[in-house]
């Protein structure tokens, strides 16, 4: 190839590239769509407006009333679609925050990143652990951003805490119970009716049966398996990604699981459950149930020196004592650190930042995944024999 036709075919090949994904300059306004426009998602976007340096321009979601209520409280500006692709045509928007329901995360943020925008996505990032691969391989190859929605690894006291078991103050670790509990009996009130008018239930239903509509699943979806997989995803793989993170290790070998629907009967997931899932090194636990507050949740690491309490308030580590105790906790604690705030601000910081920068966000796709994977196992487990078992 002459030297005048590989400056030409050079030319066409940026020039491609550049149709994909805009260069945003040091100090030029990243421009943000929203995907889903829940209750999740618009505080999501309350905190794209803390960040400052973006701007919001589209907000989506496949009910009327969300799109109009996130417009107004945090994207004036914003133009609103039904359709998910009107956004990503839009050339002019460089990243997309998504907080549609499971069993979109897939699809949506594979059309994004093949659409050239960087991507947001809240977890868990699968519906099913067969997304894992197409999904990983759709990110490396278009060579998108994609920050998962485990925001603990922004969170400053989990970082400060995982420093201290890197160090072996707690010894080796062999167990990390971690647990969950929610009040899902005194919070049934949905609010306002849902007006099926302003609703395309066909496009909430994507690749799930079609049904008739039904306001439980549209409105708590996570507890239906269609469209979320219950507390081993949505609780769950929050405190086993931290798990992940602390241990160094990330596929579970087995996991075991039960629960049963012993108050919230209309539902399809389970409101009681415990399961546990081995690790080379240890086995991470799991309970939870959705009839109280008490206890909220977090994570306890036993380790041969010492133990950590570890939640979103912050963390306190004892020395291990010198004889069997009932106290349910020490009384002299080694250390108690409190939490400076909302991590999520962080992580949604640390995304803009590899917007810009180009860098692997603090909880990259295979991050995403792996903690998933982990929630799904745990399903399989649930759904199954009781048992799962890595082939």
């Amino acid at each position: 190839m002459n030297t005048p036709d590989r400056r030409r075919f050079l030319a066409g090949a940026i020039a491609t590239a550049a149709s994909y994904q805009r260069i945003l300059g040091a100090n030029e306004r990243i421009q943000v769509g929203a995907i889903g426009t829940g209750s999740r998602c618009q505080y999501l976007l309350s905190l794209l407006n803390q960040c400052g340096g973006n701007d919001i321009t589209a907000v989506c979601d496949v009910y009327g009333p969300r799109r109009a209520a996130a417009k107004s409280k945090y994207a004036p500006e914003a133009k609103e679609s039904v359709d998910f692709r009107e956004v990503l045509d839009r050339k002019d928007i460089d990243a997309v925050v998504v907080g549609t329901p499971d069993h979109w995360h897939v699809p949506v943020t594979i059309a994004a990143v093949r659409a050239g925008k960087d991507v947001y996505c809240e977890k868990p990032v699968t519906h099913t652990i067969e997304e894992s691969e197409p999904l990983i391989a759709a990110v490396k190859d278009s060579g998108r951003v994609v920050q998962t929605g485990t925001q603990q690894r922004s969170w400053a006291h989990y970082a400060q805490a995982k420093q201290l078991v890197d160090s072996g103050a707690l010894g080796r670790i062999t167990l990390v119970r971690t647990y969950w509990y929610q009040n899902h009996v005194a919070n049934q009130d949905s609010g306002p009716a849902v007006d099926t008018s302003a609703l395309d239930w066909k496009q909430f239903l994507g690749s799930a049966k079609d049904r008739p509509f039904d306001a439980d699943q549209f409105l708590h979806w996570r507890w239906y398996w269609d469209f979320g997989g219950g507390a081993m995803t949505d609780l769950f793989v929050h405190w086993v990604d931290v798990a992940h993170w602390f241990l160094g290790e990330d596929m579970p070998q087995r996991a075991t699981a039960t629960g049963t629907r012993a108050i919230l009967k209309q539902r399809q997931t389970p409101d009681t459950m415990s399961a546990a899932l081995t690790y080379p090194s240890a086995v991470v636990e799991f309970d939870s149930a959705l009839l109280g507050y008490i206890e909220g949740g977090g994570l306890m690491f036993r380790g041969t020196k010492g133990a950590m309490r570890l939640h979103r308030s912050g963390f306190t580590m004892w020395n291990e004592i010198p004889r069997y105790s009932e106290n349910f906790e020490p009384d002299a604690a080694e250390m108690q650190v409190k939490s400076k705030g909302d991590g999520t601000l962080d992580h949604m910081k640390n995304f803009l930042d590899c917007v810009r920068t180009r860098k692997t966000p603090n909880a990259s796709v295979e991050i995403g995944v792996a903690a998933a994977r982990a929630g799904h196992a745990a399903n399989f487990a649930l759904r199954g024999s009781g048992v799962w078992n890595l082939a």
